[in-house]
């Protein structure tokens, strides 16, 4: 729920922070005091739509931030996970506003996207007021909210499964189709392909290493002959290692006696000797290499004209010629064993679709009997709030045709407003004053069912007074009981009921250069004075603080 609410830098607000309580608190003020733009910032943080006028006037940018405590397994700690974000457990929504009209977005200060900031948002509050098209009068959403109410969460999750493991059955069986469907239009062409490539049985690198080979061959030929020159003079009859390793038994003979005058001499030619010999091993294995049978050699260009020559053909690489042999040959297979694979796809893609269709033709019958409930609820709730000949029905149309991952079902909540009016769509049928009524006695229902665990009503009481007021003051504070309930009114009934009561005032500033808006929460005396305000208007009298007085006592007993 809702912890503080932030603002820095917006019109008329240059510092304000509030701290809200759990339960129901009201917001009430004067015309004018800056009501609008309070909601208007906390839309902002919520991933609402950006504005250059929302900053405050001389200032590059303002802010807002919300920070809520958000229970585990929240769905809003899902969008999080989906996102790479951590859940801390504090949620701290931030929001950028600059004045050139940019903005900037933060979940526990890490950038992210507007779109983020929005699903977030809307997991965590709901913001209703007379013409607010976003939250239960958005059709998307009534299903869910049914199914909410309903508890087939769980239900509606195994459709969603049966749908994917459908989809992938179809998906299979079209792709196997095609594939056969292709094959047979190249049976012809596929089955000369296939028994050339595997009379040619390419191998992947093959190119390479014949024509490595081809090149070391023919460059051999040229070599040879000084090859063997080398060879002769290095370890052939013209060696001069036999001359050397007499003239260094001598030596070793003499220098018994003079060693200091030998050992040198001995030590180089030894040197020089090994060095000869390991010359005469390299020459020996460059001449076994270039010996070569010519038969060889033209067995090897045979080899590589051909692979070159099938190349160009299939115009593929002559390395991509091996796979292109497997797939020849696969789509061969497909065509001569493709009808029965394509039989058993077909199955089960049948029984794929008949467990999806008996899965949502069963949710279908339980949303059916789930929306009476819900209407009988919800019509219950609608006679205090002065729409007593008010009809509430939840349209569920079931289309066999037109399946999806939920299901048959379009959900939409529909009203009458009056006995022989025409019913229809909840936003469409219903007036201002009305729409917020039905939508109040909507949430009482559902509060605990597919409700944000924070919900905003704007003047939702605009309109109507006494009874009327005071049956939406004692189900916005019924609705406190299970999710924390904010609400902006005008009415002392509903601001009677508050757990904490808000004034949003208007200050002077500059010795009346500029005016600010101030949130203060209200103690007990100066709260009956506000409510007192309420009743009476500009002149506050006894009479008006003493049904101020009684109005609180009510609301308590």
């Amino acid at each position: 729920m809702l912890a503080r609410l932030s603002i820095r830098d917006i019109v008329l607000i240059e510092r304000l922070d509030i701290e809200f309580a759990t339960g129901l608190a009201v917001l009430t003020g004067e015309t004018g005091a800056g009501k609008s733009i309070l909601l208007d910032a906390f839309a902002l943080a919520l991933g609402g739509r950006g504005d250059a006028g929302l900053v405050r006037h001389g200032v590059e940018q303002g802010q807002v931030t919300a920070v809520f405590d958000v229970p585990k397994n929240h769905p809003a700690t899902k969008i999080l996970a989906e996102n790479g974000l951590e859940d801390t457990g504090e949620m701290i929504l931030r929001r950028v506003q600059l004045a050139d009209g940019r903005t900037r977005a933060f979940i526990n200060d890490q950038s992210i996207s507007v779109q983020t900031l929005k699903a977030v948002g809307a997991a965590l509050v709901e913001i209703h007021g007379q013409h607010d098209e976003r939250a239960l009068v958005d059709a998307a959403t009534h299903r869910r909210l049914l199914d909410a109410f309903a508890g087939l969460e769980k239900d509606v999750a195994a459709v969603e499964t049966l749908w994917d493991a459908r989809r992938t059955a179809k998906t299979a069986l079209e792709e196997h189709r095609s594939a056969m469907e292709r094959a047979a239009r190249e049976a012809d062409y596929l089955r000369h392909a296939s028994a050339e490539l595997k009379q040619l049985a390419p191998k992947d690198g093959e190119e390479t290493s014949l024509a490595n080979r081809r090149t070391t061959m023919m460059q051999g030929e040229k070599i040879a002959s000084d090859l063997r020159e080398a060879q002769e003079a290095v370890g052939g009859h013209h060696s001069p290692v036999s001359t050397l390793s007499a003239a260094v038994r001598r030596l070793e003979r003499r220098g018994v006696n003079s060693p200091a005058l030998v050992e040198p001499a001995v030590k180089a030619i030894d040197m020089a000797i090994n060095a000869l010999e390991e010359a005469d091993q390299h020459l020996q294995a460059a001449l076994a290499a270039t010996d070569f049978d010519p038969a060889e050699l033209e067995r090897i260009e045979e080899r590589l004209f051909a692979l070159r020559a099938a190349s160009r053909k299939y115009s593929t690489p002559v390395d991509g010629l091996a796979a292109l042999a497997a797939k020849y040959a696969a789509d061969v297979v497909l065509i001569d064993a493709g009808a029965s694979r394509l039989k058993k796809l077909e199955q089960a893609a049948i029984e794929a679709d008949s467990r999806y269709a008996a899965a949502a033709k069963k949710l279908s019958l339980v949303r059916q009997k789930s929306a009476e409930k819900l209407n009988k609820a919800v019509n219950a709730e609608l006679a205090p709030l002065k729409l007593d000949r008010a009809r509430f029905m939840t349209q569920v149309a079931t289309d066999e045709a037109a399946p999806g991952p939920q299901g048959f079902d379009r959900v939409e909540f529909w009203v009458q407003t009056n006995p022989g009016t025409k019913a229809g769509p909840m936003m469409k049928v219903a007036s201002g004053g009305e729409l917020s009524r039905f939508l109040l006695a909507l949430k009482v229902v559902l509060s605990d069912r597919g409700s944000a665990p924070t919900l905003v009503f704007d003047e939702i009481d605009t309109g109507v007074g006494g009874a009327v007021a005071d049956a939406i003051g004692g189900r916005l504070a019924r609705l406190a009981g299970k999710v924390q309930v904010m609400a902006v009114t005008h009415a002392p009934q509903v601001a009677a009921r508050a757990d904490q009561h808000l004034l949003i005032s208007k200050d002077a500033l500059d010795k009346g250069k500029r005016v600010a808006t101030r949130v203060n929460a209200l103690a007990a005396d100066h709260r009956r004075e506000e409510i007192a305000r309420m009743l009476a208007g500009a002149e506050i009298t006894a009479e008006a603080r003493a049904a101020a007085e009684r109005l609180l006592k009510a609301a308590t007993a």
